[in-house]
This record gives structure tokens, sequence and C-alpha cells, in this order.
């Protein structure tokens, strides 16, 4: 079973114009029309069983609609292999009661954005959400590092994560974009010895931009091969997730990528699919 961890999308009647708008703050192409259906045609393309969709709130106002939503893609949507997570915002009034919802609705987990949100992730607002969490059993999958939309904003960085880490109790993190989008020196440093995952997410190979004259020639490049293997070794990878980032990166681009590395067989299905399946209780 093959189980992407990461990807979006958005509802059909907003999806081209919250496309558009994206495109023109990252200046990448995205490789589907951002539509549920988008997602199950390039599941079906790439082979892929189960995708997960995180959906981010980016006002306090937002987090129950969107809940209910997730709510009612998870019952819709399974047959398709498409799940959902919730989310929170860290301005939410309500937020432990919402969480406990959450968690009520049948929601694995919750994604949160500090860089769309604005937050820093070891301020107490994410804090209290991420120790709620743990005590109900949910998971917090996180953006993490600099965000390509936001040039050197960065609200999650691997200092941050180590800061937060260390004043909760137990809960299941997962840090998009191998830890740190660019900030991957600075997690094989820092955080090895915590028990946070991370997920591959826009982080193998290269970016695909849009038009000339934004991105410098070293900023297209993400992981090399080598130093996306030395992580994988350093944090072991029973804690390592495949996600594409859909509709930002492809689905058989970013599978390829992958079955292409010096993994053994059994890394390989662990990241591909063995450990969200344990993770997200699929088997």
């Amino acid at each position: 079973m093959i189980v992407d961890i990461h990807t979006h999308t958005f509802p059909d009647k907003i999806a081209a114009s919250t496309l558009l708008k994206l495109q023109s703050m990252s200046h990448t192409r995205p490789f589907t029309d951002g539509t549920e259906a988008g997602l199950s045609a390039s599941m079906a393309r790439a082979g892929i069983d189960c995708s997960l969709v995180l959906p981010v709130a980016t006002a306090a106002r937002q987090v129950c609609h969107i809940n209910d939503a997730s709510a009612r893609l998870n019952e819709e949507g399974q047959a398709r292999g498409i799940l959902s997570l919730g989310c929170m915002h860290p301005d939410f009034d309500g937020w432990k009661e919402e969480l406990s919802r959450i968690a009520s609705l049948g929601l694995r987990g919750i994604k949160l954005h500090p860089v769309y949100q604005d937050v820093d992730f070891d301020d107490i607002r994410y804090l209290r959400i991420l120790d709620r969490c743990g005590e109900l059993g949910l998971i917090v999958l996180t953006h993490a590092g600099l965000d390509v939309g936001f040039p050197g904003k960065v609200n999650c960085s691997p200092d941050m994560v180590l800061r937060a880490v260390e004043q909760v109790g137990p809960v299941t993190l997962v840090l998009a974009h191998m830890g740190g989008w660019r900030n991957w020196d600075e997690v094989e440093q820092l955080l090895p010895q915590t028990s946070v995952m991370l997920d591959t997410s826009f982080s193998l190979g290269s970016m695909t931009p849009l038009g000339d004259g934004y991105y410098g020639p070293g900023d297209l490049h993400l992981l090399d091969d080598d130093a996306f293997l030395r992580m994988v070794r350093t944090f072991g990878a029973h804690r390592i997730l495949f996600g594409t980032d859909s509709p930002w990166d492809g689905q058989s681009e970013s599978l390829a990528r992958l079955r292409a590395l010096s993994l053994t067989p059994q890394e390989q299905a662990d990241i591909l699919g063995g450990n969200a399946q344990r993770l997200l209780k699929l088997c």
C-alpha cells in the first residue's frame, strides 16, 4: 500500500482561483487542478492507494467549517482512498473544546501552518495545542522551515521545534518537508534525538519554476540523493513518511524519485506506506 501523507485540495468553486493566487505567490506550477477529482486522477496515474489531505486554517473563524468539511471528506472519500486531517488555528478561542470535537469526529489529527498563521512554533498558543493533542492521541502535522511563497520567513525552525517538544507532553509530531524546508542542516543537528517524524514532501530533486528571474540557480535545487539518504539513516526509515505536497509536486514524479534512491526494500516499504498505515491506523 502506497500512502501520500501530504496533499492539498480545495472546494471545486474556489480551486481555480486559489491555485492562481498560490501560484503567483510561489512562482511554481501546480501538477493538478487542486480538486478532489484532480487528486484522484493523479493517484490513479501514480498507483497511490491513499492520499491524506491537509487543510490549513488561515484565520480562526475558518476552523469549525474546515473541520466539518474534513469529516465529510473522510466519510465520502474513503472509497477513493482520500482522507483528511482536521485543522486548528492558534488564535481560535475554543481550541480545547474543538480539539476534543476533532477527536470525536474521528479525524486522526490536525494540520498547522505557522507561516500562514504568522505565529512561531514555540509560542504558548501552539504549545497548548500540542499538549492537548498528545492527551487526545491526535497527530500533529506541521509545515516546517521556509515556505516557497514567503521568502525568508520562518515560523517553524528546527530550534523552535526543539524548544516546543521539550516543553510539552508526549505528542505524535510530523514535520513536513524533511523536518524544515531549506533548514535541513539544522534539522540533522538538532532533531534526531527527539521523537519527531519527517515527511518527504517537496524536498527531493528540484523545483519547477514558472518563468525566469524569480529564483536564482541555487534556489531550484532541493536535497540531493546523498543528503536525503543520510537524513533517512540518521533519523531511521521508520520515522520517514512519503509525501508529495500535491498539487505542488507530481505524485508520479515524487514516487519515481524516491524509488530511484538506494534504499533497502524494507526502508522503501516503510517510507512509501508502512509507516503511514501504522500512524493512521489503516491496517
